[in-house]
């Protein structure tokens, strides 16, 4: 199983077996060098620890623990966790700042704990069989097993497996803010921490809210430079990673070094605002642009995410955490900002939608005319997807927004109807949120469930895939709790998105990255699927493929292929779907392994 994980930590390895308990760990190491090695045990060695992540505010911690008696032997985050579940116990998880999933072995108590971050930053899957635990990382250091068929309809729906679902029947993942403690031969499963709204502060005075934003932004980024190695930022030229790029150069004592991802498509090449920013704050910057080769880039990403994942952007972030790794081992990623500002266009259309949707409903025959764009987010593809959602109710139309494919046409594609329903952990965290204002409870449901299963797992497997830690200054409290307590008028009105966030890193980003329009790693993908790419894809989504691995039907596949291709609408997410399950199931259960040499897809 170590073996196996050597990806995520390859600077050492160390394991603890006790009886009929076995831990390991892999270490990138990022804090004390000499002496952090895992796993980490008490002074009786009753309780030993192993973790993935880092902990921000484990020097406040450890001097806590020190007063209360205990002793430390390194200087190390790890070591914290030790002393600190024998201090706290389980109390120990909701004083923690940072990403982890973290195991304990409490020989004292004859248990194993494991926890993950309130965030979900870290992954964290178990595997429950004949009264035996196993967990990892990553599903591939567990063993093979069936493909859980509502995991794969809700694939389908999402492009992602949603936890705690794993695309396996018999693993599963442990969701943010949750322990599960194994004893007596059974699992306990259990909350520690609910990230999401807070109280509004309406009458708080605007430029005050701009102030505090901009401190807490800073506070957070300065706890995550916490290392004893260089730290980067992954920077697409938007205003988060802008801000993030920023502040980091305003709190480091030497030269930041920054690193982006451009594309030949005119529409989707945004390395200007970044070269605005690494220029402003005289970064050390490094840039790649890219140029489409399937053949290779595809089942590169195939072998690096141990599930089947197909958000597009995947590809470009794993390209510039290659990038950033052979410079840094740890680069600061502006994931979090639009889920807790209010960054997406889905969120003016929510809101248009309150007010305008029978009026929109109603307009969906003419929008079904235009002809398809292979530009980035395009006006017809808004249009459409607006048109023919704007008369459901407020949760069905926000998922409608994103949906991948619809219930008819997953039936459609795999011959089977069920009565699983994709959407009923959106309805239950929706329904939690009840009393707080309709896009808060929106950017809740998004923050919770797509920001996890999509963007932060994207992020996780890119970066680890080349040894790169990957840190998420958004994600954290001190901004979250801030985010979640403003006022919906602070974030999106009209057609304006994170209002609040802009005036606040306006003073720190030039005025074409602050007004300019939503940045981030987004890739031409429907014009590659029209072009270069569709040889490769019409080979990969083949009859005897398709046939052969047995989920899809080749009629309905050719058809969303065809219908991309000749034009009538963009149906480029789709199609990464299903080539991204294709590729990941050849790969990761079949076993077929491709060249994934990557020298020709991008030059710097």
């Amino acid at each position: 199983m170590s073996t196996t994980l050597y990806h995520r930590g390859p600077d050492s390895e160390g394991s603890h077996v006790d009886g009929p308990v076995g831990i390991a760990a892999r270490r990138l190491a990022i804090i004390d060098l000499a002496a952090g090695d895992q796993p980490i045990a008490n002074e009786d060695g009753t309780v030993v620890v192993v973790q993935n992540g880092e902990i921000y505010n484990y020097r406040e911690l450890m001097h806590e623990l020190e007063r209360a008696g205990h002793r430390f032997h390194t200087r190390c985050d790890t070591e914290v966790l030790v002393h600190g579940y024998e201090q706290w116990g389980g109390k120990l998880w909701e004083r923690l700042r940072g990403m982890f999933a973290v195991a304990v072995r409490d020989a004292r108590e004859q248990r194993l704990v494991l926890a993950r971050d309130r965030f979900g930053i870290k992954p964290l899957y178990y595997r429950l069989v004949e009264g035996e635990l196993s967990f990892a990382s990553e599903l591939d250091a567990l063993p093979r097993g069936e493909i859980d068929l509502d995991a794969l309809e809700a694939f389908l729906a999402f492009n992602v497996v949603p936890g705690p679902l794993s695309i396996f029947k018999d693993v599963r993942k442990l969701l943010p803010g949750q322990t599960l403690t194994w004893q007596d031969g059974g699992a306990t499963i259990e909350a520690f921490a609910r990230t999401g709204p807070l109280p509004a502060r309406h009458d708080e005075d605007e430029a005050e809210l701009v102030e505090e934003c901009r401190a807490r932004l800073r506070d957070s980024v300065r706890a995550h430079l916490i290392a004893d190695v260089p730290v980067g930022v992954l920077l697409s030229g938007g205003v988060d990673s802008g801000a993030l790029a920023a502040l980091a150069a305003e709190e480091s004592s030497g030269p930041v070094r920054t690193f982006s991802i451009g594309f030949e498509e005119a529409s989707f090449n945004e390395l200007d605002g970044a070269r605005a920013v690494a220029q402003r704050y005289g970064t050390m910057h490094r840039e790649l642009t890219l140029r489409p080769n399937a053949a290779l880039l595809l089942p590169a990403l195939a072998d690096a995410f141990d599930e089947p994942f197909a958000d597009s952007s995947a590809l470009p972030t794993y390209l510039v955490s290659k990038l950033a790794a052979e410079d840094v081992k740890v680069a600061l990623s502006g994931e979090g900002g639009d889920e807790l500002f209010g960054g997406y266009y889905t969120y003016v259309a929510d809101l248009l939608a309150e007010r305008f949707g029978p009026l929109a409903a109603r307009m969906r025959p003419l929008a079904d005319l235009l002809p398809s764009s292979t530009g980035k987010v395009s006006l017809d593809y808004r249009l459409k997807r607006f048109t023919r959602a704007a008369g459901l109710p407020a949760l069905e139309r926000h998922h409608a927004y994103k949906e991948i494919f619809s219930a008819d046409v997953r039936a459609e594609l795999t011959g089977r109807r069920s009565g699983f329903d994709p959407l009923a952990g959106y309805r239950e965290r929706f329904a939690a949120t009840e009393g707080h204002e309709l896009l808060t409870r929106l950017q809740d449901v998004d923050f919770g469930l797509y920001l996890v299963d999509d963007l932060l797992t994207k992020t996780d497997r890119a970066s680890m895939a080349w040894s790169l830690e990957a840190r998420v200054p958004f994600m954290d409290t001190v901004v979250s709790n801030f985010a979640f307590s403003l006022p919906v008028r602070h974030k999106v009105r009209g057609f304006s998105k994170k209002r609040l966030l802009r005036k606040a890193v306006e003073p720190l980003l030039p005025s074409e990255v602050v007004h300019g329009r939503k940045r981030g790693f987004s890739i031409p993908a429907a014009a590659w699927l029209r072009g270069e790419l569709e040889p490769f894809a019409r080979e990969t989504l083949s009859t005897e493929n398709l046939t052969r691995q047995g989920f899809f039907r080749p009629a309905a596949v050719h058809r969303v292929l065809d219908d991309h291709v000749s034009g009538r609408e963009d149906l480029s997410r789709q199609l990464w779907g299903l080539l991204s399950f294709t590729l990941w199931y050849e790969r990761h259960v079949e076993g077929v392994t491709r060249d994934v040499s990557l020298t020709s897809v991008a030059v710097e």
